[in-house]
Parts: C-alpha cells; sequence; structure tokens
C-alpha cells in the first residue's frame, strides 16, 4: 500500500505586515480568556480546496491541473472577523475576504471540473474562502470572545498579492499542524 498524503490547494499569506495584524487579533482574541488554539504565522493561507489523503501519483496529477488554471496575480484585501458555524457559537475564528473574492472563486470554478475528473467528490462546505486564525477549544469564555467578534468585525488585516497557487502537505502532529509545499504554479504578471 502507497503512502497517502494529507493535501489542499491554497495561496500562502507571506505579507509581514498583515501577518503582524493576524498576530496582534490573535493577542486580543486570547486576551478575552476563550480557550483557544492559534494558528502559527507560517500556517496562515487561505484553502481553496482540501483534498484529503492522495497518493504520490495524484499529486503529480492535481499538479497537472493546477497548470492549467488560468490568472494573473492579484491582490486581497484582508478584513473582517468571523466565525464558523456563527458569530454566537464559534469553533473557527476566521478573517475575511473584503477584496478578490471573485478571482478566487474564478480559480475554484477552474480548478473543480478536473479535480471532480479525478474522482474527488464536491466540498460539503461549498466555497467559503477565508484565513483561519484560530480554533475554540472548548466553551471556557464564551461570551467575552462573542464580543470581541462583534466589536472586530471589521477589523483590518492589510492586503496580500496572490501570486502563487500551491499544493500543500499537512502533517498533523500534537503540536499543530507542519504545511509544506509540494508544488507550485506561479503565472507571470
Amino acid at each position: 500500500m502507497s503512502e497517502t498524503i494529507r493535501s489542499f490547494i491554497a495561496f500562502d499569506i507571506e505579507d509581514s505586515g498583515v501577518l503582524e495584524n493576524i498576530t496582534k487579533m490573535q493577542k486580543i482574541l486570547s486576551g478575552t480568556g476563550a480557550d483557544l488554539k492559534l494558528v502559527e504565522p507560517q500556517n496562515i493561507h487561505i484553502t481553496l480546496r482540501f483534498l484529503g489523503n492522495i497518493t504520490q501519483p495524484m499529486v503529480d496529477k492535481v499538479y497537472g491541473g493546477m497548470c492549467k488554471v488560468h490568472f494573473t496575480p492579484f491582490t486581497i484585501k484582508i478584513q473582517g472577523l468571523g466565525a464558523f458555524p456563527n458569530q454566537r457559537n464559534p469553533r473557527v475564528v476566521w478573517a475575511g475576504i473584503r477584496e478578490g473574492f471573485l478571482q478566487l472563486r474564478g480559480i475554484f470554478e477552474q480548478l473543480e471540473p478536473f479535480l471532480r475528473s479525478l474522482g474527488f467528490a464536491p466540498d460539503p462546505k461549498g466555497f467559503s474562502p477565508h484565513l483561519t486564525i484560530a480554533r475554540v477549544r472548548s466553551g471556557r469564555n464564551k461570551a467575552q470572545l462573542v464580543k470581541c467578534l462583534m466589536e472586530n468585525v471589521n477589523f483590518e488585516f492589510g492586503v496580500v498579492k496572490a501570486n502563487c497557487l500551491r499544493l500543500k502537505r499537512s502533517d498533523l502532529t500534537p503540536k499543530g499542524p507542519i504545511y509544506t509545499t509540494l508544488r507550485e504554479h506561479c503565472p507571470k504578471s
């Protein structure tokens, strides 16, 4: 049996100013006393498609499809704070996409038919681009966390350039996931 690789397709967030603002917001969220697992700055990304466990030959096939995606580098404005499943019952805290959503959707819509042709089922959660910045581990200080989310609903994180679509490996460890880039598609502008 060949090894499988837990993987997803994403744009990494590499702008130091935006990452600083995310870290600043994570400190504010932690200040509520809520039981949070903060996402490490090097792991912040916008997932376009979670693939699950795939084989090495499938990595090459997925990459082939990624290389057929047409886009020119574009900007993404990261603004807003929210939670899944909703603000009142936060399990995942996210930063929102204010600009660049249509370009992200266009890339997703180019990828999806190709991924389906390889046997991937549609994502049951649908397409909802965001940046996960924290996961809620328990109900401790939930009211304070909800209040903080409401007070920062329009928080501005900044603008990033989306120029490299990446196929990422996700290795789960007790200290948190470790993401590694397996392949990248970086069209020229």
